[in-house]
């Protein structure tokens, strides 16, 4: 049962998978939960084993497995092909964001580059295996992770699965994961990292008409915020990882992404909150570079109390080198079909990460490109997409057992 790529790409992003960021899934379009079924159904027609792993409320990672030609068992390659159901918010979307357009060799809608090319892709290659069953082709394993936009949860459970021998739908670890992001069919070998959180300052409420009276929350955030902003150009800017991928990465970096404070006008506000992004290199660890701000602002002086909450979103950084077979095998399959596949480094965070990190050889790898994802006008080249599918299906022949 052969799909074709463009059709499926449709149909993904025409269900509305927008992962709710804290707001409350009942409301639609928000959470995965109809694309969930959707992939378990598509996957069943397929004849693959499926089991669902419950990570939150009505928000299920899906397994799928497509055995091999020699089983794991008995030496049999496992190889992991990844990709998240989430999207972020079609808030500000410039056209209609669930309901896919083609247009000149696009197709435009909320999803279509990440990483819903990436998914049609999978499952178009999937269909083609399960369909023709080619002689040397490894075990495969499709995981459709849940938020990966807020936090890697998905990522970070399936891990755990793997790890739990008594799961007969993953019958080891996978000998090496690729996952699907916007990648323009390069090989992506190395990424940066996230953790972030929330910081307060707290001060105490009077009327505006004697804001004497008052302590001012905003007015020591805004101090705060500043501290901040030195931190970042004079320590962070000149700290680099020391690999040959350096110009790729760029230096660590941190961002204050959002600022909220006061109940009116009229009162002098008693607290202030803002959230922090902090991008990680390879070897930083998320708490220790949190610990390190937090050290920063505390050895600053500046005079009051500030309230810095646990992480709520955290995933490390991709090093290269421990990747490097399935990185090479599939730079040399992306040459061959697509004439791409060059290995680089990003500075976005993935899935990858939490897999290695698990002990698995993780790239990333997929159809469009970064800067068209998260946008107004979100559209991928259905070329990549067609092309992505090719790559997958050569590499699952093509994969080897670790040794």
């Amino acid at each position: 049962m052969p799909f074709d790529p463009t059709e499926t790409l449709a149909q993904l992003v025409a269900i509305a998978s927008v992962n709710p960021m804290g707001r409350a899934t009942s409301e639609p379009p928000f959470g995965e939960a109809r694309l969930t079924d959707y992939l378990e159904q598509t996957f069943r027609r397929l004849g693959l084993a499926v089991e669902r792993q419950r990570v939150a409320p009505d928000r299920d990672n899906l397994i799928a497995r497509l055995d091999g030609h020699l089983p794991p068992q008995r030496g049999g390659p496992v190889i992991l092909l990844d990709a998240h159901q989430d999207t972020v918010s079609a808030d500000g979307m410039t056209i209609a964001p669930f309901t896919p357009e083609i247009r000149q060799g696009r197709l435009y809608g909320r999803g279509s580059c990440d990483v819903k090319g990436g998914m049609a892709a999978i499952l178009s290659a999937v269909a083609r295996l399960a369909d023709e069953r080619p002689a040397g082709m490894a075990t495969v394993l499709v995981s459709c992770t849940v938020n990966e936009e807020d936090g890697f949860s998905g990522a970070r459970a399936l891990a755990e699965f793997w790890s739990d021998p008594s799961r007969g739908i993953i019958p080891r670890p996978p000998d090496a994961a690729v996952v699907a992001e916007p990648t323009g069919l390069d090989v992506v070998i190395a990424h940066k990292g996230i953790v972030r959180w929330k910081c307060q300052t707290h001060g105490r409420a009077a009327h505006s008409a004697h804001p004497e009276r008052g302590d001012n929350a905003i007015y020591k955030m805004a101090r705060v915020v500043s501290t901040i902003e030195r931190y970042a150009r004079t320590i962070l800017g000149t700290t680099q990882t020391g690999q040959s991928c350096d110009a790729d990465l760029g230096p660590a970096t941190l961002n204050v992404g959002t600022i909220h404070g006061g109940s009116g006008v009229n009162t002098v506000p008693d607290r202030c909150a803002i959230e922090i992004d902090r991008r990680l290199l390879p070897g930083e660890q998320p708490e220790q570079a949190r610990r390190q701000l937090i050290d920063y602002l505390a050895a600053s002086d500046l005079g009051f109390d500030i309230e810095h909450g646990p992480p709520y979103a955290y995933g490390p950084a991709l090093a290269a080198g421990p990747n490097r077979a399935p990185a090479d095998r599939l730079r040399q399959i992306a040459g061959e079909v697509a004439g791409r596949g060059r290995q680089r480094a990003v500075r976005y965070a993935t899935n990858a990460a939490l897999f290695a990190e698990a002990g698995v050889a993780s790239v990333v790898f997929g159809p469009g490109c970064i800067d068209q994802a998260h946008t107004e006008d979100e559209w991928i080249e259905l070329d990549q997409v067609r092309l992505a599918a090719e790559i997958y299906y050569r590499l699952c022949l093509e994969i080897e057992a670790a040794p």
